[in-house]
């Protein structure tokens, strides 16, 4: 087995990646090495940075040391980690050809005992005609199915690209007949452009719909990522390897990298950062630097931003929180809320592969917050595994108290005291609360529903789908009578209104009990008696 699951969120996945060289955890960033101009030493990396794996571009190495002698690349760079070649399919896309056959540069790759090699593919521009992707998808095939004959039996792990951009139909293709070649590795090829212009929700479209297409055993790398800002997202949806050359690119520009964005070190009137470089400088120290020691200090900056990062989504994996990651990281930009909405159109798959209850509770901010998986398989098995208990024909629709879990509240139990048995007995007592809808009595105590904290005043998406999940459990339970115990808040009257109309639509008996303090002690009194005179009379 060369992927080892250890332990998921959503779509994220922290694994074991064995390569001949050892084994590395994912997720995982590859700072990419340039060959030819190193600032900082690939062996600093590995042991100041923790960077367990880089890349490097096989193609630059072979035509700029034509006489390079046939050893290993970790002793060329100097590097005990892993390491993976790019075959120079980025040239391609820059330049439109290279000077070299896939036989050359696949050879090569294993000449140099590279780690994880790359297939020779025609990455898909961004402005293409539909004729010239079509093209590149078509040749990406052909030269894996060509390439299987060249890798076969070889100690390295290759990878198979994807292509197609931003027409899903080609990546979906282009997934389905890759997935079925003996790759150890698929990566989603050409999103560069997409992120340099911060397109991220067809981003979101591109990965979700590669990944949905490939064998869940197998890694997924996503080519040219290396803003902090879009990891959690993309490992939310499934990517496993990052690679990029930002770190440096943008120390070479005075712009320091965060999770929450980019800024350029003019900007900075303080280091927003703990890292050995910003701990031991001010941001006008570090202006005043020389340009050769500035792009150093930045570069080292960066790059512990990237790492930093990635650490912080593993925790968020372990602990079950990435959805709440994602929501925090998506408030730095834009086009990331844009992202995250689309994200949510995927919610349904993801959840089907998330994880459940890992001892963390859910936090919902707003309507966005409503695709977080553990609410998504609450609905779906509300819906599918729970009815009304047999012979129980009366619901008690109840305004949820202030404190989870509900069953336990103090006032609640009171009034469960209270209540006669042989009323109780005839009773469905469920609670509406925003954002689950209905939560029966029984099951408040379950994860999600007690273990959660919502901010309040409620959205009106919030409200929506929240009304629109109650009425969808009335229908379905039909109860043919209905008690609705409310407060005056505007989600309250809303409630009545679709309770009454649900009612009338399953042909169910209706009575609407409203107080200003529902969960008052005086009032839920007034409740049981009114329910003692309901059962003797209209119920009875």
């Amino acid at each position: 087995m060369t992927f080892e699951l250890r332990d998921k969120d959503l779509l994220g996945r922290i694994g074991r990646l064995k390569t001949k060289k050892g084994q590395i955890e994912t997720p995982a960033f590859m700072p990419v090495i340039n060959p030819l101009k190193q600032i900082i030493s690939p062996s600093e990396m590995y042991y100041d940075f923790g960077c367990k794996i880089i890349i490097t571009n096989a193609y630059i190495i072979k035509k700029n040391f034509k006489n390079f002698p046939a050893i290993d690349i970790h002793e060329f760079l100097n590097y005990p980690g892993v390491v993976m070649t790019d075959s120079g399919a980025y040239q391609i896309l820059v330049y439109g050809e290279i000077d070299l056959t896939q036989e050359e540069i696949i050879n090569f790759q294993k000449n140099i005992s590279t780690d994880i090699g790359v297939i020779l593919d025609i990455p898909t521009g961004w402005d293409l005609p539909r004729a010239e992707v079509e093209t590149t998808v078509r040749e990406t095939l052909r030269r894996a199915e060509e390439a299987i004959s060249l890798i076969k039996d070889h100690e390295a792990l290759w990878v198979g690209p994807v292509q197609g951009g931003r027409h899903l139909d080609l990546v979906s293709e282009s997934a389905k007949k890759i997935s079925k070649m003996p790759f150890q590795i698929h990566a989603l090829g050409s999103p560069t452009e997409v992120m340099e212009r911060y397109m991220y929700s067809v981003l979101v479209k591109m990965i979700m719909t590669a990944k949905l297409n490939l064998p869940p055993n197998r890694p997924l790398h996503l080519f040219g990522a290396g803003h902090p800002m879009i990891f959690s997202l993309a490992v939310a949806l499934g990517c496993d390897l990052f690679d990029s050359a930002s770190y440096a690119l943008y120390a070479r520009n005075d712009r320091y990298l965060t999770p929450r964005g980019t800024i350029r070190l003019e900007k900075l009137n303080f280091l927003p950062c703990n890292c050995p470089v910003c701990s031991k400088l001010t941001a006008h120290e570090l202006r005043e630097k020389i340009k050769s020691e500035r792009e150093l200090l930045l570069l080292k900056h960066n790059l512990h931003a990237c790492m930093t990062e990635i650490r912080k989504i593993k925790q968020a994996i372990s602990e079950g929180s990435l959805w709440n990651l994602v929501e925090i990281r998506s408030r730095g930009h834009p086009a990331l809320v844009s992202a995250l909405k689309t994200m949510t159109k995927y919610k349904n798959e993801i959840e089907e592969h998330a994880s459940g209850f890992k001892g963390k509770g859910i936090f919902y901010s707003d309507h966005l917050s409503l695709a977080n998986p553990n609410l998504v398989r609450y609905w779906k098995k509300l819906n599918k595994n729970y009815g009304r208990p047999q012979g129980i024909n009366t619901l008690l629709l109840m305004k949820a108290p202030a404190t989870t879990p509900y069953k336990e509240n103090d006032e609640f139990k009171i009034f469960i005291t209270e209540l006669k048995p042989r009323i109780s007995e005839k009773l469905h007592i469920c609670f509406y609360a925003a954002p689950y809808g209905c939560i029966p009595s029984i099951l408040s105590e379950t994860f999600p529903l007690s273990q959660f904290e919502i901010a309040n005043p409620i959205d009106q998406e919030t409200m929506n789908i929240t009304i629109t999940k109650l009425i969808e459990y009335l229908e379905k339970s039909r109860h043919s009578s209905m008690i609705l115990y409310r407060g005056e808040e505007k989600f309250d009257k809303k409630v009545e209104e679709v309770f009454i109309k649900t009612a009338n639509n399953i042909s169910a008996k209706q009575i609407t009990i409203k107080e200003k303090n529902p969960w008052s002690i005086d009032e839920l009194s007034k409740l049981n008696s009114k329910l003692e005179q309901l059962f003797a009379t209209a119920l009875a």
